[in-house]
This record gives C-alpha cells, structure tokens and sequence, in this order.
C-alpha cells in the first residue's frame, strides 16, 4: 500500500496500517534514509492530543496505572494510544513486551492502540523514534497519547522534553523516600503518584514529596505539582489523577506553555537526530580502539582521527 492509503486505513481505525506506519518510523535509522518517513510527516500533521509520559524506577506498577488510565479515558469515548518503551531483546533486537502484557484487558479495544517500541540501546529511558511516533499518533486523531518509559533512574530524564505532562511514580518500600531529597528525575515530573499506596510506608513516601516541595520557591502562578496516590491494581485513585493530569493541560493552555514545550521537543528531537546520525557517520574502528587499549595513542588523538582531524 502507498502511504496515503496507509494514513487513511490507519485513520479508519485500522490497526495493521497504523502498526506499518509506525514500523516504518522506527526503521528510519539515517538521515539519508529514503523508507518513507518525510512523506508520513507531511502527510499526517497536526491533532490535539494530551501527550502523558509515565516513569518511575522499575517494579512501582507504571504499566498497570497506564491499563487503569486508558480504562478512565476510554469511559470518556476517547481514543488511546499507548507507547510502551521496553528494554531490547539481546537476541532479536526487539521490544521484550513486558509491558504490553500487562494491557491485554485492552487488547481487543478498537479505541486503543499499544505500541511495545525497543530502546536498540538507545538511553534516557526512551527510543530515539518516540518523538515522531508520538506525532504520528497524534496526527491520526488519537486523544490521548501516553509514553511508558524502561524503568529509569536518576539521570534518564528525556521522557520531559517529549511529554506535555510527566507523571513520575513511587512506591512506597522501594527506597523512593530518599530518592525524594536527591536531584534527577523526582525534579522533572508535573504529578506525583505514589502507588501502591495501600502498602506500609505510603503515607511517609507522600510526607517526603511535600517536604521536598516546600524547599522550592516558586513565582506566582507558577504550577505546583499535586500527589495523587493510588492502587493501580484497584483502580483507587485513577479519578483523581486523570483530573489532575486535566488540570495541568489546562494550565500549560492558559499561556503559551504549551507551545514553548511543544517547541523544545521539537528542538530535542532534532538534536537527538543530529546524534545519531554524526555517531553513525564518524565509527570507532576495533583498529582504533584497539590502539587506545594497547596505549599506543590518547584518546583524544584518536577522537580527532575518527573526525578526520590529524591537526
């Protein structure tokens, strides 16, 4: 099929075009490379989707809050899709699916599309197509967008640039207590879940995000993250946080919030292409790098060969 019958299949709600165009995405791996993506993008365009990004540390339930929110949204008739980001498979390269698994309830959803994208050793918690995927999506008239990032740490905090609301989850007995006074990601997210909040420790875990809180100064009018605590496995407290979620798209609409991140994704999207493509243009040969281990040049000698600098 050519792509504008693709676009208008997957826009139809056929999940098999929407899969194609989205493959054909996350196989553009060159700047250079002529698959079809720059006719995707002049083709699907625009939309008005709500993008959430969701991450947390491995283990605090992100993909079963994910299942629990596209329930709450599909009750509101809108449609969902869901970019769940796994670790790659050492053997085949893929997605593992680990994620995907725990959405089955919706599987057989035609208002919902999920979407395991590999990370092909890409870091920051996401793959360095997330961006376009997310704007594909979008562009096909889908609601809501959600990005479920790998299990991050401190450091892996891409999902920020790319997600209009960032939702960053702890969970009570995983040592996020003192994750909660350090820099990294806690100071990224938009809203706070403590999940699993009917375990020991929760109410100590949401003490520690206000006492965090109340340390950083704020200008009138500023936004102020909420904590929402829920039992995703229960759907307790889901309300709560798609309202809060709600709440902050209001905000981010009310001044030119909105547009100034949309923006800045854009620009870090280019950038990470840009990346990319200078790291497959300038290769470390084993020669080199052999060279370097054996002490027979400095790396910095060796970064100017791979640059064609010999100055």
């Amino acid at each position: 099929m050519r792509v504008d019958e693709l676009v208008a299949a997957a826009r139809a709600g056929d999940r098999r075009a929407t899969a194609r165009l989205l493959t054909v995405l996350e196989n553009q791996t060159t700047l250079e490379d002529g698959t079809g993506a720059p006719e995707i993008a002049r083709q699907v365009k625009g939309g008005d989707a709500t993008i959430v990004g969701v991450t947390g540390s491995p283990g605090v339930g992100k993909s079963t809050l994910v299942s629990a929110m596209i329930a709450a949204w599909r009750e509101a008739s809108l449609r969902v899709g869901v970019l769940a980001v796994d670790p790659s498979s050492p053997f085949s390269g893929g997605a593992i699916l680990g994620d995907r698994v725990r959405m089955a309830d919706h599987a057989l959803d035609a208002g919902v599309y999920i979407r395991s994208v590999a990370t092909r050793g890409h870091l920051g918690g996401l793959a360095a197509t997330t961006g376009a995927a997310v704007r594909l999506l979008e562009g096909l008239g889908f609601d809501v967008v959600i990005v479920e990032t790998v299990g991050v740490g401190q450091a892996e905090v891409e999902i920020a640039s790319l997600a209009d609301t960032t939702l960053l989850l702890l969970a009570p007995g995983m040592g996020d207590g003192i994750q909660a006074v350090k820099a990294g990601v806690v100071e990224i997210a938009d809203v706070y879940v403590v999940n699993k909040a009917d375990r020991p420790g929760a109410d100590g875990t949401v003490r520690d995000l206000r006492a965090l809180m109340s340390l950083v100064r704020r200008e009138p009018g500023e936004w102020r993250q909420p904590i929402c605590t829920t039992v995703a496995s229960e759907a307790k407290g889901i309300d709560d946080l798609v309202a809060a979620i709600g709440k902050h798209r209001d905000w981010l609409a009310g001044g030119d919030h909105l547009v100034v991140k949309r923006r800045r994704r854009a620009a870090a999207e280019i950038r990470a292409r840009v990346d990319a493509a200078l790291r497959q243009r300038y290769r470390v040969t084993e020669a080199l790098a052999e060279e370097v281990a054996n002490g027979e040049t400095d790396v910095a000698s060796a970064a100017r060969r791979v640059l064609g600098d010999t100055a």
